[in-house]
């Protein structure tokens, strides 16, 4: 008689990328980063700078139904998808966008989705060439994509006739994280549980693009904070990511970075991603 296979949970000692402020020239400035544009003469690109601290990441497979937005803030959901390549920017809005918004609605119980972009990354960390739009490679630092002002912001800049009355209800900004081709093995997804978060350890980082500006949370080390991933994360698994929700009394964001793993396999695939990232209403 066959039995089921029990997968041990793999939990993986690792470094992490932490925020420091940077040495040198602007280092007296509040944190800030250019992005897509150069900045002024004399002045660096960014004052953020890093600092790697060890850290175990838990292994979230077979506990995914205990892990969920509004106490974690993050939540591990199966969710398959008719896209599979992500390589034609339409159909990546004509056909996985509808998806995605399925989802958030049924994950969530919103009444209205809205995406406003999508990242993928390709790009193999070391390969030549500056990183850039079309170019991205895992996002190894600690970060989180949006203060909660920004959050509040992307509502008014994206939706500016409705943004007064959606304001009013609940409001949430969640990024949905899929791997690309292959199950992930090298650079894994890290999400950081909100109950072992301190706020004082975020620090508002000024994000500059070239014709508008909004800001993200750089995140300070704190030895209490607890992460996790999914192992052998399939195409088919999706990643929730809140980086924003207007109610209080629930988990409002997560931490999240790409992070070594020292125990894949050296010759397994390259991790591919796609990121979406979704303003959430409770109101129409």
């Amino acid at each position: 008689m066959a039995t089921a296979t029990v997968l041990t949970p793999h939990d993986v000692p690792t470094t992490l990328n932490y925020y420091i402020p940077a040495e040198g020239p602007a280092s007296d400035e509040p944190p800030y980063s250019y992005a897509y544009t150069s900045a002024p003469d004399g002045k660096p690109r960014t004052n953020v700078g890093s600092e790697p601290h060890s850290a175990v990441i838990h292994d979230a497979r077979g506990k995914e139904d205990e892990l969920t937005l509004d106490k974690n803030g993050f939540q591990f959901v199966k969710w398959p998808s008719v896209e599979t390549a992500f390589d034609d920017e339409e159909r990546i809005k004509e056909k996985y966008y509808p998806e995605v918004e399925d989802l958030l609605k049924q994950v969530t119980g919103a009444k209205r989705v809205f995406i406003f972009d999508h990242t993928i990354r390709r790009r193999k960390p070391g390969d030549p060439g500056e990183e850039g739009p079309n170019n991205r490679g895992p996002a190894e630092r600690v970060h989180i994509d949006q203060t909660y002002q920004a959050s509040v912001n992307r509502v008014k800049y994206h939706l500016p006739e409705d943004a007064d009355r959606l304001l009013k209800s609940r409001v949430r900004l969640i990024n949905v994280w899929r791997p690309i081709a292959n199950p992930v093995a090298h650079h894994p997804l890290a999400v950081s549980d909100w109950r072992y978060l301190d706020e004082k350890d975020l620090v508002p980082t000024r994000l500059i693009y070239p014709h508008r500006e909004g800001s993200t949370y750089s995140v300070k080390y704190n030895p209490n904070h607890r992460w996790y991933y999914l192992s052998n994360q399939t195409p088919d698994e999706v990643t929730l990511i809140k980086c924003y929700d207007s109610e209080e009394d629930k988990a409002r964001l997560t931490p999240h970075t790409a992070f070594p793993d020292p125990t894949a396999p050296k010759d397994a695939p390259h991790r591919q991603s796609i990121e979406i990232r979704a303003l959430v209403f409770d109101s129409e």
